[in-house]
């Protein structure tokens, strides 16, 4: 629909001159005013045409290049949450921002505005020639002198425009990131006092980008001059030679003034068409940080025919497995080991030794180099990917919230729970007492990663996440050590409820939290070095029993800064 009106619309401006010419030649040559009436009767119901078609393009297209601008940031941000966790180590959040709102809007006119205006401008141009080449083919030369300089002159400064274009959104770009960095982390910057530190990092980029746009504005602000004096130049030869031409008799007034209409017609598109060249220059700066993400593919893929267990037990198993971050680093060395549902497996080690890896390959973040890991006997990499993170819930150490309300929050864990669920997941989690106080309750906001609330009250709001969500595993990366007695005591009793009938793994930090556990893993330098319960393993005096000792040793100096070490 757009398109067509956009058709009419060109076509109605190309007849206008035509009309116009008419009109002229009725009133100095012809002396015809029945034809001069005619005529103004057609150059207003014309207008009129134009009027409404044009306005008919203005809004469909506009609301085309809205729609399809949010389309492309939707599926930016889809295919951002299907990329691997290697992807996100890698970049920083302010530099995404930056591609989703920046880079996209710059990219809008190359996928809306530039081939709108191809088609708008190409029909006028040809049109236009082909008119005035009938009127006169020797004005129309003239006319086509001004392609030449115009080319060149696009093609000397369009590639030029293209990379300042591009360190300027890159330039940008690093400045988002340290907004995004410092927000997140105002804490940290407000105790070192490093706000002046802060506000120099953040001009810096500012200031590159400035210089950068200014060498773009020395550019374009002499372009529109140059074109608009090429224009006026070929004009003024028209009507010199047009001028001399109904001197001669060899033409009449109206087709002069028509012949000059068209002229500024087609200068026009003429001008648009090297101006639309510099804009897709610029463009193809942002469509190539865009899709830079776009063409990221994702390391963890759905199976082309995945298996989806009707029944889950929760049985764990660890088979010659070998992972590596950088191909030249290995973390894990054939690691194997079995947990069988509803077991406890602690896993302890020094740091560094790759108790978060195991983690992390639990939850399918990353694939095992080699090995394998199954689920019931059934390797993770041929199972649904969804139904298979269905059954695995994660309560970290540092608890993660996000910006809405309790009850959103918890809800987390499965979307479609009933207010009774969710009441019972947070007495469960002993949450509901203190949330309860709260001065909207459930629907009381928890502020910018639960900054609202203490630690001890995120981490029972994340309990009942977990409790919510009803799983067949559990990882606990333990979450007491820096909580006060109270808080410790009570989100203990809360993992113990939660724990029940699930297969659990917990990354211990104090080995005096995995006295009861069915298996603890102890891990160094990423192989498995030893494994059993707590006494079989002190009897054994290795690698857990030094660690255990001088963990015990230590623990008492906690007692000072009000953690539980028994």
């Amino acid at each position: 629909m757009a398109f067509l009106c956009l058709i009419l619309t060109s076509a109605i401006t190309l007849i206008l001159p035509m009309i116009v010419k008419d009109m002229i030649n009725a009133t100095l040559v012809t002396n015809d005013s029945d034809l001069l009436n005619s005529r103004t009767w057609d150059l207003v119901i014309v207008i009129s045409l134009q009027l409404v078609f044009a306005v008919l393009t203005n809004f469909i297209l506009g609301f085309v290049a809205n729609r399809v601008t949010a389309d492309f940031r939707i599926e930016f941000f889809q295919h951002v949450q299907r990329l691997s966790l290697s992807f996100f180590q890698n970049r920083r959040v302010g530099e995404l921002l930056s591609r989703l709102g920046n880079d996209i809007t710059v990219i809008q006119n190359a996928l809306v505005t530039i081939p709108v205006a191809v088609l708008r401008q190409t029909i006028m141009l040809i049109g236009g020639l082909a008119i005035i080449f009938y009127l006169n083919w020797k004005l129309t030369g003239l006319i086509l002198l001004i392609l030449p300089p115009l080319m060149l002159f696009a093609r000397i400064f369009g590639r030029r425009l293209r990379k300042l274009a591009e360190k300027v959104q890159d330039q940008l770009a690093g400045a988002a990131v340290v907004l995004e960095e410092v927000a997140s982390s105002i804490q940290v910057v407000k105790s070192y006092t490093r706000e002046p530190y802060e506000q120099k990092r953040f001009e810096e980029g500012i200031e590159t980008a400035l210089e950068a746009e200014i060498e773009k504005l020395k550019i374009s602000s002499f372009f529109g001059p140059f074109i608009l004096f090429l224009t006026f130049m070929v004009s003024a030869s028209l009507v010199w030679y047009g001028g001399h031409q109904v001197m001669q008799g060899q033409t009449s007034y109206g087709e002069l003034a028509a012949f000059f209409l068209y002229a500024i017609i087609i200068a026009g598109p003429i001008g648009t068409f090297v101006r639309l060249y510099t804009q897709v220059q610029e463009s193809l700066g942002a469509v190539r940080r865009v899709y830079e993400i776009l063409d990221t593919p994702p390391e963890i893929l759905q199976p082309e025919n995945p298996v989806r267990l009707e029944r889950i037990e929760g049985r764990i198993e660890f088979k010659e497995v070998l992972f590596a971050y950088h191909d030249d680093q290995s973390v894990l060395h054939n690691v194997s080991f079995k947990i069988e549902p509803g077991q406890r497996a602690a896993l302890v080690g020094p740091s560094g030794a790759g108790k978060s890896t195991i983690v992390a390959l639990l939850h399918r973040f990353f694939d095992a180099g080699s090995g394998a890991i199954c689920l019931d006997g059934q390797d993770i990499k041929t199972l649904d990917l969804q139904t298979y993170l269905g059954q695995v819930a994660l309560v970290p150490q540092d608890t993660i919230l996000f910006g809405g309300t309790v009850r959103e929050n918890i809800l987390y864990g499965k979307l479609e729970a009933t207010e009774e669920e969710v009441i019972q997941a947070a007495r469960s989690a002993h949450a509901h007492e203190f949330i309860s106080q709260l001065e909207k309750g459930y629907d009381t906001s928890v502020g910018e990663k639960g900054v609202k609330l203490s630690g001890g009250e995120r981490q029972r709001i994340a309990i009942a996440r977990a409790v919510l969500k009803d799983p067949k595993i559990l990882i606990l990366d333990e979450a007491t050590s820096s909580l006060d007695t109270q808080s410790e005591s009570l989100i203990q009793d809360a993992l113990e409820k939660l724990m029940k009938n699930r297969t659990t793994f917990i990354i211990a930090h104090r080995l005096s939290t995995v006295h009861h556990a069915d298996q603890i893993l102890v891990l160094d330098k990423g192989a498995l070095k030893e494994s059993g319960t707590h006494q079989s393993l002190m009897q054994t005096e290795g690698l857990y029993h030094k660690l255990y000792t001088m963990r015990t040793f230590e623990e008492p100096v906690a007692l000072e800064t009000g953690s539980d070490p028994s």
